[in-house]
């Protein structure tokens, strides 16, 4: 079978919830079909991830806790082979590995909402040669004539082109509106609070920039003697002179005399430094709790018990089984693919490696729990 031999469209009745100005030929109606992804808002969630360190680091640790996968098929021959060409493919430009090619495209899903990728065949079209993780600054996607169809295109230099052979393109969108094209960035909702966390650390780094380069107020008061007086703006500026020149010798201590009324103060020594720890731990708890992340993972010392820990390990599983169930058909379409384009056929499916050890621990302690109890069922009866 040649994979690019173009099959027949399914034929799908008009979608009857969308108003019946969208199927129109008016040539400015397509300005309401599409609303694309900002390279604004792509910039904003980068920025976040790198002024926010907790930021990054929950998204990483997601991603490295989705964990990898095989592939299982019926024809254990063809099941070798793909899982070769799973371990082996090329990635971008200098990475092995579907893997590599999930990890990055998971990553993107995060942060932006929207992932795209591209399966790459080689120039004789008998194998796939590679698989692209593309950037979404230089894709934009768009409804077709019916809602149900999603056009891709690619930016040019001020122009828009369509994709040839959208069959090639891996889309996967986080959480999206109805209606909508693109998804939800896990990110979305943190700005504002990212921004009064920014604005704590700024607010601190100015203060202890202040406290530990400490600013002095020399003032000089001159007496009621006319003549003081009447010098009084030269001997400020001797006592100005000799201060600095105090305050410049680095290596040797120096002292500093005057004769007058001279007083010497701290600039804000007086002022309280305020207690940033509440206020700090509030907006991180904000963070934390959008990012689905246990706060022990992230290094955060926040009291606990066991029990709620267990619990805390129990919804981020669930949390990166959701993952795992928008990644499976992007696997299995790049598997079908390979099957197709290779011309080889197995039923397969997509096996994931177990989160961690305590959830193997746990299903053993379940299967043990389960034939006791069948055991003492067929005891009973």
């Amino acid at each position: 079978m040649r994979f690019f031999e173009k099959k027949d469209k399914k034929v799908v009745s008009p979608v009857q919830t969308v108003p019946s100005y969208a199927n129109s030929r008016h040539p400015f109606v397509t300005l309401d079909r599409y609303v694309p992804l900002s390279n604004t808002e792509i910039c904003l969630y980068e920025a976040l991830r790198e002024a926010v360190p907790i930021i990054d680091a929950s998204i990483c640790k997601i991603v490295r806790l989705v964990g990898g996968f095989n592939v299982l098929c019926t024809d254990k021959t063809i099941e070798k082979q793909l899982n070769n060409f799973l371990n082996t493919t090329q990635v971008n430009s200098c990475s092995i590995g579907a893997e590599s090619f999930i990890s990055t495209f998971l990553d993107q899903l995060l942060t932006y909402g929207t992932a795209i990728g591209e399966v790459v065949p080689n120039i004789f079209g008998n194998d796939i040669g590679a698989l692209y993780n593309a950037s979404l600054k230089d894709i934009e996607l768009r409804l077709g004539e019916n809602p149900l169809d999603l056009e891709i295109f690619k930016k040019e230099l001020g122009t828009y082109s369509k994709i040839q052979n959208p069959d090639m393109i891996l889309i996967s969108v986080l959480n999206p509106t109805p209606g909508g094209i693109y998804g939800n960035s896990l990110l979305k909702g943190l700005p504002f609070v990212s921004n009064i966390l920014l604005n704590i650390y700024n607010s601190i780094g100015a203060t202890w920039e202040r406290l530990g380069n400490v600013r002095f107020a020399v003032t000089y008061k001159p007496g009621a003697d006319a003549g003081e007086k009447a010098y009084a703006k030269e001997r400020a500026m001797q006592i100005a002179d000799q201060w600095s020149s105090a305050m410049r010798s680095k290596d040797v201590v120096s002292d500093f005399i005057a004769v007058g009324d001279v007083s010497i103060k701290v600039i804000g020594a007086d002022n309280q430094i305020l207690d940033s720890q509440v206020p700090v731990r509030q907006m991180i708890e904000q963070i934390v709790g959008k990012l689905g992340i246990p706060p022990f993972l992230l290094g955060l010392s926040w009291s606990t018990s066991e029990r709620m820990s267990s619990q805390q390990a129990d919804i981020l599983t669930s949390e990166l089984e959701a993952y795992r169930r928008i990644l499976t058909p992007v696997i299995t379409k790049i598997c079908s693919m390979w099957m197709r384009i290779t011309g080889r056929f197995s039923d397969f499916v997509v096996n994931w490696d177990n989160i961690n050890l305590q959830d193997e621990v746990e299903l053993a302690n379940a299967r043990l729990i389960t034939a006791r109890a069948n055991e003492i069922e067929k005891r009973l009866n």
